[in-house]
């Protein structure tokens, strides 16, 4: 019977036909006030979507025959919720949200790594002036974003992160640093991973070449598997372990964001954490649309679902939060980028959409052309920050804030000409989330919204956001090209481009 009910809910959700956006506020004076939300002094806005009662009715029924609040208890409760390689998820305990042991263990991880952090500042390791931090995928976006958002006026550490493994990378980021004064920390979880392995070598090498007696005495291993760290050369005392159930894309907030801890200070780490967790207790104590997770999943689902929106559009209207469209393409395609359901059958409806964006006022004069007057309406995110931390004069933010709100203004109301190039069709979906100020405290609760609104999508799908086996494949053919055997098996376009490459 819930699959019947499930499946009439959907329908009722892919059929519905809702006002146009003005009509929706023409109707409703205090349609503001009932779509919009604030928690953790961020103000979400989603009146400007089509959201209305019986969408909100809709979703609703949906969310319980899905299960959403028991799914959301099990999260907190450190139960099984990644079913596929049966495990929990545990990246809320690192926030002291999770179930009690494993907050414990967060929290006698976290001041082992309080203890190197104050080492590290205190010289147990050298003069020490940079860090190197090399990682891939969420190992090195979610400290990137951080570090890039905050850290730009710490005096403190210089923090340079290492992703890709295309020498130029690798050059790029070394470019200016001094060896003998620079740290490395190697973050894998698994301690496997092909380009932060290869990108490390490099780091020993470059030490060991610039006259570094004890290249592995100046790198830090950050890592789930400890043991592979230590058999690789690292000294167990330089080792910092965190838990098999915080998956990459969740784990800055664990000893993945050693970086972190050294580029802003222990106490900016701490209140990156205790944000975090303020938009913990809301989404564990609050049910239904009142839960802010839960409304932007339902907005979300309404575009995919109902409008079959490919894409979503993330734009940052403040140069410090620059990565975070790129932070949110890893958290919410390899979440839910997902063709089958946590059950193993297919998944007969889209799952994530494609997660892009830019920077305002940047992107207004690369994208916005098509989402003002392209033949597909994508539902776009504006991210804000009311108080500025610049040199400039005020009326400089001021100028950026009004961009930023007039562009949903103009995408929801359109304009009619009978020049149809010069005309807007209006009625273009946009969220928008203001925050107050962009500090560690309320970054870390925009981050942890994002976090529970990829897992409130998650389970109205009914697919497994905490598993990634997509990017597996890939992987195993690379490593074949070093086989002959392998490269025999590939097709013959591959076969030609590694014979011109010279592999």
């Amino acid at each position: 019977m819930a699959i019947l009910d499930c499946k009439a809910a959907w329908k009722a959700i892919e059929t519905y036909r809702p006002k146009r956006l003005t009509e929706l506020f023409e109707g409703d004076g205090g349609r503001v006030n009932r779509f919009s939300r604030d928690v953790a002094a961020i103000h979400f806005d989603w009146s400007k979507t089509h959201l209305d009662d019986d969408l909100l009715g809709s979703f609703a029924g949906l969310a319980y025959m899905a299960d959403y609040h028991g799914a959301r208890d099990c999260l907190f409760a450190g139960d099984i919720v990644n079913f596929s390689e049966n495990r929990p998820a545990t990246h809320v305990a690192e926030r002291g949200q999770g179930k009690p042991e494993d907050n414990r263990l967060a929290a006698e991880r976290h001041a082992r790594m309080r203890s190197l952090v104050d080492a590290i500042e205190g010289g147990a390791f050298g003069e020490i002036d940079s860090i190197l931090h090399i990682g891939i995928g969420g190992s090195a976006l979610g400290p990137d974003l951080v570090i890039d958002a905050l850290g730009r006026d710490a005096d403190r550490f210089e923090v340079r992160v290492l992703a890709n493994i295309d020498g130029e990378a690798f050059d790029e980021a070394t470019w200016g640093l001094d060896p003998a004064s620079t740290l490395v920390v190697a973050v894998s979880k698994t301690f496997t991973t092909t380009e932060t392995l290869s990108n490390l070598d490099a780091a020993l090498e470059w030490l060991r070449e610039a006259g570094v007696a004890d290249p592995h005495g100046q790198v830090i291993a950050v890592t789930a598997a400890p043991d592979k760290a230590v058999a690789y050369g690292i000294d167990e005392t330089r080792v910092l372990p965190f838990g098999e159930g915080v998956g990459g894309r969740y784990s800055l907030w664990s000893s993945v964001g050693l970086s972190i801890a050294l580029a802003l200070g222990w106490g900016a780490f701490e209140e990156l954490l205790e944000g975090a967790a303020e938009m913990d207790r809301h989404v564990k104590l609050t049910d239904g649309a009142a839960n802010v997770a839960l409304l932007a999943a339902f907005a979300d689902l309404f575009y995919t679902q109902n409008r079959r929106s490919q894409s979503r559009g993330v734009f940052a209207y403040d140069e410090r939060l620059r990565l975070l469209p790129d932070y949110l393409q890893q958290l919410e395609m390899e979440s839910n980028g997902k063709s089958v359901t946590g059950e193993g059958k297919p998944l007969r409806r889209p799952s994530a959409p494609v997660t892009w964006g830019g920077v305002g006022t940047d992107a207004q004069h690369a994208v916005f052309q098509l989402l003002h007057q392209g033949t597909t309406a994508i539902p776009v995110e504006f991210v804000a920050v009311i108080e500025n931390e610049d040199s400039l004069d005020p009326r400089h933010h001021q100028l950026l804030l009004a961009n930023c709100f007039a562009q949903g203004a103009a995408l929801m109301a359109g304009r009619e000409q009978q020049d149809l190039a010069r005309a807007y069709p209006g009625d273009r979906a946009s969220t928008t989330v203001l925050l107050q100020r962009l500090d560690p405290r309320s970054l870390g609760a925009l981050i942890a919204f994002y976090e529970h609104r990829t897992f409130a999508n998650a389970v109205l799908l009914g697919i497994n956001p905490f598993d990634q086996f997509g990017v597996e494949l890939g992987k195993e053919m690379a490593r074949a090209l070093d086989d002959p055997k392998g490269r025999e098996k590939l097709d013959p376009s591959t076969r030609n481009l590694i014979e011109r490459a010279g592999l």
